[in-house]
Order: structure tokens, then C-alpha cells, then sequence
């Protein structure tokens, strides 16, 4: 699963030598509208994140991948599942701007919720996003996912944001804990 190919994605795990494409999604203030906070401002921030995201590879056998376009084989997303702490699988999906509006985020986020009922099918999937994100709410729904929670954003600098927790079935105590007291 470290290598997937969709109609128009391939999806690969993500490597630190990615680290200069990611940047660039990274850094784009126009993907960050919804979290400022989170933009990338040095490669190092972002070589950092994708050493912690590989090793979900290792650890879990599954993780994010580096979305390619099969045509040019430009990266221009990242996305996939993690494991947070053993409980439950964090859906993300993140697109350059030129790439969004044509189903992309859905047919990777469609391979990462395959992948994961793959792997653990036991592990409910969860996606946790900013209520005023609605075309990434929009898209966990598409997904099939249904609200399970909705408050505070933990350590948002915004005391106002509001987080949103959407997921493939109930979850229990353990699981809306780790998705809704860590990032």
C-alpha cells in the first residue's frame, strides 16, 4: 500500500525527499485561510512533519502519501490515514489550489479509507476539521462520514474557532479523546 494508483493520482508514502514539493503545498497561504497558524514558513517545519509521518509507515503499515499527478508526475497534494494512538484513523487530504475543484482530495481520501478498512477494519475513521472549512466538511461527508463531535478548538489561537469531528461509525470515549484532545 506504500504505492497506489488511482485514475489520475499516484499515490506514494511520503519520504523525506519530498520535502521541497510539500513545502510548496505547505507554505501556500491560500491552503491555510482556515488555520493561518498552520502554514509552513521553513523546509526544516515541514522535513520535520514528513519524518513523522513516515515512520506511521513503519509503525502502522499504513500512513499519508505524496499525491502525484500519472500525467506529469508533479506532486501536488498530500493525504492519506494515520493511526492516532491505536484508537481510531485520521483521514487528511490537502490539494494545490490549481488542483482542487476536480475530485482529486475524493479519490485520494477514497484510497486512504480502502487502505484503512484494509489494514484494521476494526479502527473507526475520523476526520477532524474547522467548522468554517466547509468544502473540507463537504468532502467527509461524500465520504460517508457523519458528525460525532462539534466544540472547541484546543489550542487554536483563534478562542473562537470551532472544531468538528466527522467519522464512519460511533465513537467511543477513547477514540472522540484522541481526536479531540491532540492535533
Amino acid at each position: 500500500m506504500r504505492h497506489v494508483l488511482t485514475a489520475r493520482l499516484r499515490l506514494d508514502a511520503v519520504r523525506v525527499d519530498d520535502t521541497e514539493p510539500v513545502f510548496v503545498l505547505n507554505a501556500d497561504a491560500r491552503l491555510w485561510e482556515h488555520l493561518p497558524s498552520g502554514r509552513h514558513t521553513s523546509t526544516d517545519q515541514t522535513r520535520t512533519q514528513l519524518e513523522r509521518y513516515a515512520t506511521a509507515w513503519d509503525d502502522d503499515g499504513l500512513g499519508y502519501w505524496t499525491a502525484r499527478d500519472r500525467e506529469d508526475d508533479r506532486v501536488i497534494g498530500i493525504g492519506g490515514v494515520t493511526l492516532r494512538e491505536g484508537t481510531v484513523w485520521n483521514v487528511y487530504y490537502r490539494f494545490a489550489v490549481e488542483a482542487q475543484g476536480r475530485g482529486l482530495a475524493h479519490e485520494l481520501a477514497s484510497a486512504a479509507l480502502d487502505a484503512a478498512r484494509d489494514v484494521r477494519p476494526d479502527v473507526p475513521v475520523a476526520a477532524y476539521l474547522l467548522e468554517h472549512n466547509a468544502a473540507s466538511r463537504r468532502l467527509a461527508e461524500r465520504l460517508g462520514l457523519t458528525l460525532a463531535w462539534r466544540g472547541p478548538d484546543v489550542g487554536n489561537p483563534d478562542p473562537d474557532a470551532v472544531r468538528l469531528v466527522l467519522a464512519d461509525r460511533p465513537l467511543d470515549e477513547d477514540a472522540l479523546a484522541v481526536m479531540t484532545t491532540s492535533p
